[in-house]
């Protein structure tokens, strides 16, 4: 399909790696991560589903120590879920920060429905306060979900990742060019913000469709953008 790079999935759901499995061996981590065949990582996405946040933060920063030693910049985190005290959420986001601060790593905070990342104002307001956060984007949560139809305008000068996929108000992803994801007008957002790191394709299986011809087709409408 001539992919290029990857953003390595390190969850502990359908991941690439498992957060407890970096922590446990890191260089095995590193080593698992160069057989990659010829494919770069450009990002990677971390994920833990431990309730010790003890245990969730130096899972953390194995995962950003394998950042820096494949060379991988930006590491996406999940916020909070809803009805999480905001003050807290920033503490957390904070120290996330710091830690991956030490290892030459950002930290890119995903946009997500159903999450306190929903809202374009709340997560401007974290990146002030939390000194160095940026945005992983995620135009579709502003197009289907709780947030639908709010502009995401604000974050664009905060953005460190970006990931896509076509979706509709009624569905998170369909198929390429059945979508309402406006991907000329984003790319010229990014470029009025000098943005210059990827563009990933983040798409799901959708039952009864060919996934690899959907994943070649918003390749090339990307590059035909660029």
């Amino acid at each position: 399909m001539q992919f290029s790079t990857i953003e390595l999935m390190i969850h502990d759901q359908d991941g690439h790696l498992k957060p407890a499995e970096v922590l446990a061996d890191l260089e095995d981590a590193v080593q698992r991560c160069r057989r990659t065949h010829r494919l770069s990582i450009c990002a990677i996405s971390f994920d833990t589903q431990t309730d010790d946040e003890k245990l969730a933060v130096e899972q953390f920063s194995a995962c950003c120590k394998l950042a820096k030693a494949m060379k991988v910049v930006t590491v996406t985190v999940r916020s909070s879920e809803l009805g999480t005290p905001f003050n807290a959420e920033i503490e957390r986001l904070g120290e996330l920060v710091k830690l991956a601060w030490t290892e030459g790593v950002r930290v890119g905070l995903l946009t997500e429905g159903g999450r306190m990342s929903q809202d374009p104002d709340t997560v401007r307001v974290m990146c002030e306060n939390a000194k160095g956060l940026g945005v992983t984007l995620d135009p579709s949560h502003f197009i289907h979900g709780p947030a639908a139809g709010t502009s995401f305008e604000p974050l664009l000068q905060s953005v460190y990742h970006v990931r896509l996929r076509d979706s509709s108000k009624e569905h998170l992803q369909v198929r390429v060019g059945q979508g309402e994801v406006e991907y000329g007008r984003l790319v010229n957002q990014l470029e009025r913000v000098k943005y210059n790191r990827a563009l990933c394709v983040d798409m799901l299986p959708i039952e009864g469709v060919e996934q690899m011809p959907e994943l070649r087709k918003l390749r090339l409408l990307l590059e035909s953008l660029l």
